[in-house]
């Protein structure tokens, strides 16, 4: 078997990014590359074209290695549903809960899973580069870790490590990594990578130098920062950031706590006369000329979210002054008459829910799960059905995550609701960043030199 991992120093160090690159660039080599990532918790998900849910990173990794979604690349897919609990998705399907509380105890089959998944695609492709989660050297977790060294010690795999440095501490980090692994784990760690480097190289070059030789094992190179590096992200901890500040019509998206697949809007913030920005406030969304509600993980109580701060008396009075909104999944649930929860899905069973009225549809949830594709673009995932009409005016709701993204579709849209224009390729501008991305990594990368990793493994 043929595999790498990619590890980070922390959470948002740069894997996912890392990942995607040498999977574009394995695959422009020739070589039959399939991402991995054992265990994801996003509430950012794709559907797969066989009705599969899998995280959104995983599934443009595949898009990146130009190979076809499947649920062996992300067996495990963990929805927060609070602080300490979170709905479990297996190998694409809905498989229960699992709590901090048994976090150890609860995973084992968890793990058994993601592991057979992984030698799964290794039997089918060439090499499979493997995504971590957070870093390997959380060491309170490495009991129960199947993501991190417990998948490289399972199928052992080379470990390059990511890390930061506009964080600071890069450094640190990578020799902290390194001292916390125990010695089995630390013979499979093969080098680093710096992400996200500003400046003069030459000024980098004696820390680099020292790295290599407090650690024996090589620097892969030096990612720099590039502003053009926007993939689908699977977390919301870059949602103050995507605005563009820069069109004529303003687009406020409303940001629900508990907000899922938030890249429904990515196809907007491309649009040059759309200025796109995330809102939690009346005032945030008093100028808007659209208004968005997105999907989320909780209708009812993010709908008692936007009561409490008064968002449903302002976008009820923007519907009336003939703004428009858009309603997405659980956003289009909420702008309906009501919400029937019959099986206790998300509050006591047989609940009913005054949604704000502004459409005339009527949601009941079940314990069924509803996973469908949609071509040319969009999927959905949801809980139970919606009857009843889904517009009014200027007022649209759509159960279908995605859809912004089919070109035609979205410029139908725009037209009719702010008589805009669209100008740009949704499909045509990811392709444009993922092939970035790859150039990247070809320049600034040993690419030769880690594929040789993968192939050959730690000697």
């Amino acid at each position: 078997m043929s595999g790498l991992l990619v590890a980070g120093t922390t959470s948002d160090a740069g894997k996912s990014i890392v990942t995607t690159g040498l999977c574009r660039a394995f695959a422009r080599r020739g070589v039959r590359v399939a991402p991995y990532k054992a265990q994801n918790m996003s509430n950012n998900s794709m559907v797969t074209a066989d009705g599969a849910e899998i995280g959104r990173a995983q599934w443009v990794q595949a898009l990146a290695a130009r190979a076809e979604p499947e649920a062996a690349m992300n067996p495990v897919l963990l929805k927060p549903g609070s602080d300490r609990r979170s709905h479990v998705v297996l190998m694409g399907q809905p498989a229960g809960e699992v709590s901090s509380r048994d976090w150890e105890t609860g995973r084992r089959h968890l793990a058994e899973a993601a592991h057979a998944a992984y030698d799964d695609l290794a039997s089918r492709y060439d090499v499979v580069v493997a995504e971590g989660a957070g870093s390997p050297a959380e060491i309170n977790l490495r009991a129960s870790d199947f993501v991190n060294m417990g998948l490289a010690r399972h199928a052992d795999l080379p470990t390059v490590v990511v890390g930061d440095i506009d964080r600071g501490g890069v450094f640190a980090a990578f020799v902290g990594t390194q001292a916390l692994l125990d010695a089995d784990d630390a013979r499979l760690l093969a080098g680093w990578v710096v992400n996200k480097f500003r400046g003069d190289l030459a000024l980098l070059r004696p820390g680099l130098d020292q790295l290599e030789e407090r650690t024996g094992l090589p620097v892969h190179g030096v990612l720099p920062w590039h502003p053009g590096l926007w993939l689908d992200s699977e977390d919301a901890l870059d949602l103050e950031g995507r605005r563009s500040g820069v069109g004529a019509r303003r687009v406020a998206v409303v940001r629900l706590p508990r907000i899922s697949n938030f890249t429904d809007v990515d196809a907007l913030g491309l649009e040059p006369d759309l200025d796109v920005v995330f809102a939690a406030t009346p005032a945030g969304i008093a100028d808007a000329d659209l208004v968005v509600l997105p999907g989320t993980r909780a209708t009812i109580a993010d709908l008692a979210w936007l009561r409490e701060r008064g968002l449903d008396r302002a976008i009820v009075e923007h519907a009336g002054r003939g703004g428009a909104v858009l309603g997405i999944c659980g956003g289009s649930q909420m702008l309906g008459r009501e919400i029937r929860d019959l099986d206790g899905v998300e509050a006591a069973p047989g609940s009913v829910v005054e949604g704000l009225g502004l459409l005339g549809q009527v949601t009941e949830f079940t314990r069924e799960k509803v996973l469908r594709r949609h071509d040319p673009a969009g999927y959905e995932i949801h809980h139970g059905r919606v009857t009843g009409p889904a517009r009014e005016g200027k007022v649209v709701g759509t159960m279908v995550h995605g859809s912004l993204e089919d070109d035609a579709a979205r410029a139908a849209l725009l037209a009719e609701l702010l008589g805009v224009t669209s100008t740009v390729s949704f499909p045509a501008a990811r392709e444009r960043r993922l092939d970035l991305l790859g150039d990247l990594v070809e320049e600034h990368l040993d690419v030769d030199a880690i594929l040789r990793l993968a192939r050959e493994g730690v000697g």
